[in-house]
């Protein structure tokens, strides 16, 4: 059973590994919360420090969130934003009593889903097993966020020399996860499988 997982298992946590390691490095250079801390009270101020860009502004705190570190000039920012809602920020208008519940159940429900197509998948399907351990790990990362925060950590931001309308939505390593995840999926879907070649009962076989 264990040999049948190993691939979701390793790759999810290998995902979810690198997900929240980068979601730290951009809390302690991209925001002031770390700041004059060291060893495991870093660790705890990542996973105990919220609402760092102070968006909504809460009574007397100020924005802790520093300056983008330009990479790539014009082009590649690292840039710290809490985003309440799904990709591209949807649902995140919601209410807190609502918001939180609904992608609980929804990331549950996609795990759930994952697991049940991960287990009919047949041996040589490993390009979806790949793909679907991908997807489960990005989830994961983000479910993670949501638990402790109730809004998911971004901080890479792609655009086109600032000009409007030619910005990417800022994501983190899960959503890049589950896109090559969801790409991988597309893939095996136009690629053709060889068929199975089967031997009927009395054929002679050449």
């Amino acid at each position: 059973m264990v040999h049948r997982f190993r691939v979701l298992i390793l790759v999810g946590l290998a995902t979810l590994a690198a997900d929240q390691v980068t979601k730290y490095l951009a809390v302690a250079h991209l925001t002031e919360a770390l700041d004059g801390r060291t060893g495991l009270a870093r660790v705890e101020g990542f996973v105990s420090e919220q609402n760092l860009d102070n968006d909504p502004p809460l009574p007397g705190a100020y924005r802790r969130s520093t300056r983008p570190y330009r990479f790539i000039e014009n082009y590649w920012h690292f840039r710290y934003v809490e985003n309440p809602g799904a990709a591209w920020g949807l649902f995140g208008n919601l209410p807190e009593s609502v918001r939180r519940p609904f992608f609980h159940l929804v990331s549950l429900v996609a795990l759930g889903f994952i697991t049940f197509m991960y287990v009919r998948l047949t041996p040589d399907q490993r390009r979806v097993r790949w793909a679907l351990a991908l997807v489960a790990g990005g989830a994961v990362g983000n479910f993670v966020d949501r638990l402790l925060r109730g809004y998911v950590i971004d901080f890479i931001d792609w655009h086109w020399r600032n000009q409007p309308g030619m910005r990417w939505p800022t994501f983190n390593v899960a959503d890049a996860a589950i896109c090559v995840g969801v790409g991988l999926l597309l893939l095996d879907s136009f690629l053709e499988r060889k068929p199975v070649e089967t031997v009927t009962p009395g054929e002679q076989v050449v």
